[in-house]
């Protein structure tokens, strides 16, 4: 279930009516310690997404997103290509369950 927060936001963004999905994607690379959370953070925001960014213990960071599918192909567009100091050397991309989230999210 979506929560009242989101509803509201889309409604109010003009996006009522699409079909809410969501992605997880994960990246490899030089992106920890590079602003590439941050970087996550404010493109998902300026595309009314949300979900988290998080540094995993392997080196990737972990990104998750909910919001209508064509915003989220521009996230993976953007994650593709990081911030200046990254070096993405791959996304794996896959699909997940819609979870309920007020904004997006550094871990």
């Amino acid at each position: 279930m979506v929560c009242s927060t989101i509803r509201r936001a889309i409604l109010t963004s003009g996006m009522a009516g699409k079909k809410l999905a969501a992605r997880r994607w994960f990246i490899r690379g030089r992106v920890q310690g590079v602003g590439y959370r941050y970087f996550a953070q404010h493109a998902a925001v300026a595309l009314g997404l949300a979900g988290y960014a998080r540094n995993l213990d392997d080196g990737r960071v972990e990104v998750y997103a909910a919001g209508p599918e064509t915003k989220l192909s521009e996230m993976a567009g953007m994650l593709r290509l990081g911030p200046r100091w990254a070096d993405v050397q791959g996304v794996e991309e896959r699909e997940a369950a819609v979870e309920t989230r007020a904004s997006f999210e550094i871990r």
